[in-house]
């Protein structure tokens, strides 16, 4: 299993949205950045992510599930663009912070901590149970 992280503006696509949509998930569309878009190529149904709200909160606010594998992003009919489906698992008893990550030593190597644009991106195993700590799970 992998694990990943997806950015998604609240205002754009929300945590509680994502929460609504119960088990049959959401397409995880728009994505316009190749190494974003090769990053859901990489992907299988299982692995699971991190929902982080972006702007604003800057914060892990809960836990995903890739439910479909790469297929074509059904808001564009440019052949380039890719997307997977994700689903709600569980949200963060405590929100982890751009903030917290970026004051703990054990994520100073963690892409967020180093490239906080990329919208879909590689997590660590010990990464994952760093935050997933910092988060009350």
């Amino acid at each position: 299993m992998a694990y990943w992280l997806f950015k998604s503006e609240p205002n754009t696509w929300s945590w509680q949205q994502q929460l609504a949509k119960g088990d049959t998930g959401e397409e995880w569309d728009g994505i316009r950045n190749y190494q974003a878009r090769n990053n859901m190529r990489e992907m299988k149904v299982g692995d699971l992510g991190f929902f982080y709200h972006s702007l604003t909160e800057k914060a892990v606010v809960g836990i995903v599930r890739v439910i479909n594998e790469i297929h074509p992003d059904s808001t564009t009919d440019d052949p380039r663009w890719e997307c997977v489906d994700i689903a709600a698992v569980e949200s963060m008893p405590n929100p982890v912070t751009l903030a917290d990550c970026k004051a703990d030593p054990r994520l100073a190597d963690m892409v967020l901590v180093n490239n906080t644009r990329l919208s879909v991106q590689p997590v660590r195993e010990a990464e994952w149970n760093v935050i997933r700590e910092l988060g009350g799970l």
